[in-house]
């Protein structure tokens, strides 16, 4: 007890604290052994002493608990079914993912947190709030956000401790009573956002009990619009790295990421390398995998440009749901070019190419502040597969995205408790990726999230995420970085040597987004990384492979001709045709990204030439 790693293999040790629930269960003493397996470590916090064995789990789950699997998509603020046990002759529901901290300890209750946290954490609580209303209302669990003291907070994130069952017959939850709730923290507010608060608290009490959903989206868009303004006025600043690694029992690397390590921007004022993040993981035969990830990142890359050409010219913000359709959309575009090409080329079933899919556009919507204009620091997730996307900080290690395997589809339709699951032949059998089937048929989740503090996006493959490797080392990589001991790229890089090192089964690729919010500190001039970063010689953008280039175009390699021995040629020679190459390159590019913006969004695009004026007509002097 206590160890943080293993005296034998220093692998990082499991705590697996529990909630316990059920009748008296609160009265028995500290250190207590329940079930030959479960020790008490204090009053409903349990701790598995064996984590390695599955837990036993029921043979069919009372209908009372399936909201517990049904909102596993929401495990980031709702615990879920761990086991089931005795306590003379009590039975016993133990939840996982509940809101425990590394020691055994209940996070604060939200009212303990309100009064010292900022203006921005403040609403983005109320904010998580709100957005699980819903959800929760339609599976009869509501008043679970009704008790004070089952909210928990784990630094932006608010978090269940249980859920409660509503009462619908004598007293249905109402969005009234979670105004209520509100108005009861009031004086813990930051004083600019206390009027705004009072007006979103009455229009919720104003909204009846079968009111339709656009009264509730209204309130959201308020509420939403309060959040933003906040965010807006804090600093910014992104960085992004990236690594990718064929991985030592491989021959062929199928993960494609962007940005790729073996490319760089051609501008450093291209707003997509500093605001995006993709990682792209491809599956199929006979290098399906490797064309469908590249296909993919290579689509979505240039209708994101696009997406945030229209973003710079609008005047008003988008909505959440709004960003969310639009790209959803992008997503099915990328989705239908890699599926007509297994239509055209007569792929069927598993030899259909595809790829998994995680992706983080940090949108930068500008809002009015005292100090001029402001990010809005909204972070957009979307997500096909099991590549993952965690959010780090010196604290904690969140993940964000469930992935879409046929253990979370029997969770998710009730029929199994996720570790039971699991356990199955087919439990990591992906049920969903790009390109596999035509657009109408995947659905993709997008999650929107707000960077109101300093931290790391992770993004990866399952190359790096299986046996839990990131929860398990997170910690010991990333403690250079906090401490300014390391850079991003070597960090990165740190994460595919621990993969390949651990298992090397499989491709691996690493996206790293460095997000700060805290204003920036000078630091001390290092000449060694000067001298490291002139040695460094400048990458090009990865090449398809020789089989990957057939499957994509349909042909064979061309015979090749005899080498022409090089002669040297004069520097200055050699630079013009440098920038020769440059200009051409950019040309290329610029025209490609101008016909694909003009098919994917022919508004943005006729808005944009408006604005200049027709050349006046002319007439030969006479």
């Amino acid at each position: 007890m206590g160890q943080r790693l293993c005296q034998r293999c220093k692998t990082p040790l499991t705590y697996r604290y529990l909630w316990a629930i059920g009748n008296g269960i609160e009265k028995i003493a500290p250190g207590t052994v329940v079930g030959d397996r479960y020790r008490v470590i204090a009053p409903q916090i349990w701790l598995d002493t064996r984590p390695n064995r599955p837990p036993e789990a029921p043979e069919e789950i009372p209908e009372n608990l399936l909201a517990y699997l049904k909102l596993f998509a929401y495990r980031l603020h709702t615990p879920t079914i761990y086991s089931f046990t005795v306590w003379e002759s009590t039975g016993v529901l133990l939840l996982e993912n509940a809101p425990i901290d590394s020691s055994g300890k209940l996070f604060p209750a939200i009212a303990s947190l309100l009064p010292t946290a900022t203006a921005v954490r403040q609403v983005y609580w109320l904010w998580q709030l709100l957005d699980l209303w819903v959800p929760l209302k339609e599976l009869g669990v509501a008043t679970s956000l009704l008790i004070p003291d089952n909210i928990r907070i784990e630094g932006w994130r608010v978090r269940l401790r249980a859920l409660y069952l509503d009462n619908e017959e004598t007293a249905p939850p109402q969005l009234g009573d979670l105004a209520a709730l509100w108005q009861s923290w009031a004086t813990g507010y930051r004083e600019t956002i206390q009027q705004p608060l009072q007006q979103i608290s009455e229009a919720m009490q104003a909204v009846e009990i079968n009111a339709p959903p656009e009264k509730i989206q209204a309130i959201a868009l308020q509420l939403n619009q309060l959040l933003l303004e906040r965010a807006a006025t804090l600093p910014l600043r992104l960085n992004i790295a990236s690594a990718t690694s064929t991985g030592p029992r491989r021959s062929l690397n199928e993960d494609y990421c962007y940005p790729h390590p073996n490319a760089r921007s051609s501008s450093e004022s291209d707003a997509l390398a500093s605001h995006l993040a993709i990682v792209c993981d491809g599956v199929g035969g006979h290098a399906g995998g490797e064309v469908a990830s590249q296909m993919a990142v290579r689509s979505l890359q240039i209708q994101l440009r696009a997406l945030l050409n229209e973003i710079s010219e609008q005047t008003e913000l988008s909505s959440p749901q709004v960003v969310a359709e639009q790209l959803e959309a992008l997503i099915r575009i990328a989705n239908n070019l890699i599926a007509n090409q297994n239509d055209e080329q007569e792929r069927e079933a598993r030899d259909r190419m595809g790829t998994t899919l995680v992706m983080a556009l940090q949108l930068p919507q500008m809002l009015q502040t005292e100090d001029g204009q402001g990010n809005s620091h909204e972070l957009y997730l979307g997500h096909l597969g099991d590549s993952r996307a965690y959010w780090i900080t010196p604290r904690y290690c969140h993940l964000l995205t469930v992935d879409d395997d046929v253990a979370v589809r029997e969770v998710r339709n009730g029929r199994n408790l996720h570790r039971e699951a699991l356990r199955r032949m087919d439990g990591g059998v992906l049920t969903q990726a790009v390109g596999t089937r035509v657009g109408d048929y995947i659905y993709p989740t997008l999650q929107r999230f707000i960077l109101e503090e300093d931290g790391v996006l992770l993004l990866c493959s399952d190359g790096l995420s299986d046996k839990d490797r990131v929860e398990q080392y997170w910690e010991t990589v990333f403690q250079p970085l906090f401490k300014d001991r390391a850079t991003l790229d070597e960090i990165a890089q740190r994460w595919v040597d621990l993969a390949n090192e651990k298992s090397g089964h499989d491709n691996v690729s690493v996206v790293l987004m460095h997000c700060q919010v805290t204003p920036e500190q000078p630091r001390l001039f290092d000449p060694s990384r000067v001298v490291a970063e002139e040695k460094t010689a400048e990458p090009t953008e990865t090449e398809l492979s020789e089989s990957a280039r057939a499957l994509l175009y349909d042909t064979a390699e061309a015979p090749r001709q005899a080498e022409i021995p090089k002669t040297p040629t004069p520097g200055k020679s050699n630079y013009w045709m440098q920038v020769l190459t440059l200009l051409l390159a950019m040309l290329v590019v610029g025209v490609g990204s101008t016909i694909v913006w003009q098919l994917l969004s022919p508004e943005s695009f006729n808005r944009f030439w408006q604005r200049y004026p027709a050349p006046e007509e002319t007439t030969p002097e006479q």
